[in-house]
């Protein structure tokens, strides 16, 4: 008999409950000794976590650039930081630049420069080589944002089977997303408190933490109400949205609504802009710029703090752009 689908995960959980409850013996792993690139890697956790006190994502993001970094210097051979060269870091960072997208090149270069400080701080060096660690450059508003058309925004909640649990819940968040351009883990992290169904206010926690009290409008809030007596599974959890498969508790991260947009897209048939949901806050602000709405109306929709970050999407509106071109001398060739 082969598994089905979810047999893994449940077993996973059935083992997890039985080990907590000490009704099976425990689970014994033999221990793997460490390669000397792991062994460094370690102990610069251990620096980021108890003496820096870093964040647990802060470290999570820049173990990985630190493990390879050191691999490419010295492969299995002993770690000597004495050894390193402003060459060998110039070269990393120039080789790894080329792959990678610019908020994640910029968190390497940051990673580099904390990893050959804490090398200065421990004795291990002389040189202080975070000097070295080359510049990523960083052109302000230099892409356009890229938003999801209306027209596959409809197609796409039209595909979305609404007579199961699991559509109720799809169908209500990419209308959150693309109603309210809220941020994914906005919604992912969204509780039943937040709704204000009497006077029709969303509160939404954004990236600062500060509140935002937006309208709710009346097809989203109909869409929530519907998964919520409809398809939202029985559970303690105040989160409104929870996972499809038990346990029944709401996202661990943003990347849960991520991930309904991309196989919404993809059974759909839909080839848009990007796969992430990031896309319907651009095509939100868009459609506001076009109808003339101005950038502080937009930034406050949004939840923008910064006039600069809501100033991006005046590159959209190519047309307005036009009319402020400068003749070329000679004229048009």
């Amino acid at each position: 008999m082969r598994p089905g689908p979810g047999d893994r995960a449940a077993l996973k959980h059935l083992i997890a409950f039985l080990d907590r409850e000490r009704l099976i013996p425990a689970q014994r792993t033999p221990a793997r000794r460490l390669t000397p690139v792991e062994s460094c890697t370690l102990a610069y956790v251990e620096y980021l976590r108890e003496v820096r006190a870093l964040s647990k994502a802060t470290i999570i993001n820049y173990t990985p650039f630190i493990r390879e970094f050191l691999e490419d210097c010295f492969g299995d051979r002993r770690v000597r930081l004495s050894r390193l060269r402003a060459g060998d870091v110039v070269n990393f960072v120039q080789f790894q630049a080329q792959h990678l997208h610019l908020k994640r090149a910029k968190l390497m270069t940051a990673a580099l420069r904390s990893f050959l400080r804490y090398a200065c701080y421990r004795g291990d060096m002389t040189l202080d080589l975070a000097a070295a660690v080359p510049v990523v450059a960083n052109w302000s508003m230099q892409s356009i944002p890229r938003g999801i058309p209306p027209e596959q925004i409809q197609e796409l909640l039209v595909s979305i089977d609404r007579r199961t649990a699991v559509g109720r819940r799809d169908y209500a968040i990419i209308l959150l997303l693309a109603r309210l351009g809220l941020r994914s883990g906005e919604v992912a992290f969204l509780d039943l408190d937040d709704i204000d169904w009497n006077t029709g206010v969303l509160s939404v926690r954004g990236k600062s933490g500060l509140r935002n009290g937006l309208p709710l409008p009346a097809d989203v809030g109909k869409a929530i109400a519907a998964y919520l007596r409809y398809g939202r599974p029985q559970s303690t959890s105040r989160r409104v949205f929870l996972r499809a498969k038990a346990p029944f508790t709401g996202f661990r991260s943003a990347c849960g609504v991520g991930s309904i947009v991309r196989h919404s897209l993809q059974r759909a048939g839909i080839n848009a802009p990007t796969t992430g949901a990031h896309q319907f806050r651009h095509a939100l602000a868009s459609q506001m710029l076009r109808h003339g709405a101005s950038l502080r109306e937009i930034g406050e929709l949004l939840g923008h703090h910064h006039p600069q970050t809501t100033s991006i999407y005046t590159k959209v509106d190519i047309k307005a752009l036009r009319t402020l071109a400068v003749p070329w001398p000679g004229g048009v060739r």
